[in-house]
């Protein structure tokens, strides 16, 4: 695709406009209809609030514990319950269909949109085009933008109907365009595809996104358990896979106590708040959930959610009521502490990833630390030190 002026959020209009313009001449080499590119793009407005949020970051990360408890509350879990009843024979449908239960659909849509309660305001085809136009992230978005144009082609689709979050999701279950494009469905069977209105397409669709992305019928997303008092917490992390049998070895049980399932899995241990903090392992399921939204936390509180609306209980792990924000710039600070003494964090993006708990537990274990990969109090003061 030819390259779009880039526009920023303290520029005229007159530079976006011309970014459009030059937009609507790449949609149609693309094969977009002429008239249909410019009716659209003539009418879109440039969002500056949309560029702050882009570029915000927030000044201190939410804690995994104020993640879950605001995500799984009692009042989502028990209207989860509720619409799992009013949906079952859909639902019944679906896994049958597609080989994904229904309480994880259920759990999902009310991540995403809290039951279709909130979609998001933003106006999606200017929120795109603004994100377009800038210099960032642009192609993403340009592809995003000239798949959006393909969706009011194919669907007829109402432009100005077309809301969702600042970043262009759609719908119940928040599908940027391309998702919408690849892999929404018509549950309902009227012969057309409403992320917005039609609960059925909604969660057609999530089942459908789910099987693409690999989900493996009849097994679990994960689960919690407990951990033996001399267990060797540097074997956790996404990047250690053991069989489940590994993993009874090494003294690892179900939360409630009892074994471990025998069955010929593969599980990696996540420790989102380190050894003092719930353990959870994590089947291939879970991995599908990152490909929805590659954040661990939320991966965690699908399946913790989706459990709950089956009929499990709160977690084991007793979850601190007031902990202790770590600051964005303090991460990032601590991110190039460890570069700096030659570990791998990644780059000082201020997020405790993958990477930089990998890298965590690595300096953990040369400095006779316990090696859960989580930045507590002893070891953030063994860095500075």
């Amino acid at each position: 695709m030819v390259g779009v002026v880039a526009v920023h959020a303290d520029q005229a209009p007159r530079e976006f406009d011309a970014c459009l313009e030059e937009f609507a001449a790449a949609a149609r080499a693309q094969g977009i209809p002429g008239e249909l590119a410019d009716e659209v793009l003539a009418g879109l407005k440039f969002q500056p609030r949309v560029i702050e949020l882009d570029r915000a970051q927030p000044e201190f990360q939410q804690t995994f514990a104020a993640y879950l408890r605001g995500r799984v509350s009692r009042r989502r879990v028990e209207q989860g319950r509720s619409l799992l009843i009013r949906h079952r024979e859909l639902l019944d449908g679906l896994a049958r269909e597609y080989g994904v239960p229904g309480h994880y659909l259920v759990a999902l849509w009310g991540m995403e949109s809290d039951f279709g309660g909130y979609t998001g305001r933003m106006p999606t085809l200017d929120s795109l085009a603004t994100l377009a136009c800038d210099g960032r992230r642009s192609a993403f978005f340009r592809d995003e933008l000239i798949t959006a144009l393909r969706l009011i082609e194919r669907e007829s689709l109402e432009p100005a109907a077309m809301r969702g979050s600042w970043a262009g999701a759609m719908g119940q279950t928040q599908f940027m365009p391309s998702t919408f494009y690849a892999h929404a469905v018509d549950g309902d069977g009227d012969g057309r595809i409403d992320l917005w209105r039609s609960p059925a397409d909604a969660l057609a669709s999530g089942a459908n996104l789910l099987q693409s992305l690999g989900w493996k019928r009849g097994e679990r997303w994960g689960r919690e358990v407990s951990l033996g008092d001399d267990f060797a917490f540097e074997k956790s992390g996404m990047g250690q896979p053991r069989p489940l049998a590994e993993w009874a070895e090494l003294g690892v049980r179900r939360a409630d106590g009892a074994a471990l399932p025998l069955a010929d899995m593969s599980a990696r241990l996540l420790l989102p708040m380190g050894h003092a903090g719930p353990a959870f392992l994590v089947y291939d399921n879970f991995d599908v959930l990152l490909g929805w939204n590659r954040s661990s936390s939320f991966a965690i509180a699908v399946g913790h959610l989706a459990d709950r609306i089956a009929g499990a209980g709160t977690l084991y792990a007793q979850l601190p009521e007031r902990d202790v924000a770590m600051a964005t710039a303090e991460m990032a600070d601590l991110q190039r502490r460890l570069a700096d003494l030659g570990y791998e964090p990644g780059p000082p993006d201020g997020i405790l990833g993958p990477a930089t708990r990998a890298a965590l537990r690595a300096f953990q274990l040369d400095n006779s630390l316990i090696a859960d990969g989580y930045p507590d109090e002893r070891t953030r003061a063994a860095l500075t030190r």
